[in-house]
Parts: structure tokens; sequence; C-alpha cells
């Protein structure tokens, strides 16, 4: 039997924290989260949340395990990450593979950067 994408992202986002705008923009404002852009380099340029870190979603495995050549700093298992996309199904997925590679303090952004300029939230 064959899963749809869609079902894929349901499952992923009933296993996660979802999160909307105000609380993901509290969470950047204490300074205890890393906000991590799953979108392709491309979207990535053409504007983003300000002080997200850019993961694309086909090297976050790599790019999330310390122990891998490819890790990329601040992603650390013990930090708090907050996931984000253009609308919340990549991000959703993503978080839901954080979590399974032992990330505990891990959420997305439902609605994905969609949802953040929706809400009037800052852009750079």
């Amino acid at each position: 039997m064959t899963k749809q994408a869609s079902e894929m992202v349901a499952a992923a986002k009933a296993q996660v924290e979802n999160l909307g705008p105000d609380a993901v923009e509290a969470e950047l404002a204490s300074g205890d989260a890393v906000l991590v852009d799953v979108r392709d380099a491309e979207e990535f340029a053409n504007g983003r949340i300000p002080g997200s870190v850019n993961v694309p979603r086909g090297m976050l495995e790599f790019r999330a395990d310390p122990t891998s050549p490819y890790h990329q700093a601040p992603l650390d298992p013990n930090t708090r990450v907050i996931l984000h996309c253009a609308s919340g199904g990549r991000s959703a997925l993503a978080a839901a593979t954080l979590k399974e590679m032992g990330y505990e303090r891990v959420a997305f952004l439902d609605g994905g950067l969609n949802a953040w300029k929706e809400a009037g939230k800052p852009l750079a």
C-alpha cells in the first residue's frame, strides 16, 4: 500500500509541536531557540525570517547529525529547534525526522513563511 504525501505530512504534524507565528516570534525573542528554514537556497535568498538558518530539506539529516562531516552548527540535539518552510509541509516532515534522530525540543511553524507573512511579521 502506498502513502500520499498529504498523509505523511498529517502524520508528522500529529507527532510534533505545531506553533503559530506569535509563538515562534516569542521563542526567538527569548533567545532560546534556533529557527531553521528548510526551503531551498533560492527560496531562502528571496526572503526569509530574520535570524533563520538555511538547511535545505534534502541535507537536513546530514546537517543535523553531529557525527556527520556535513554537520552544521547551530543544529544540536539539546537545543530548541523550530523549523519552517513555505507552507508547513516540508517543515512538519523535517521536524518529525529530527525527533526520530533524537532531537526532543523540536517544533515547526504551522503554515510556514506564508503564515508568518500573513501575520505581518518581519522579513529579511
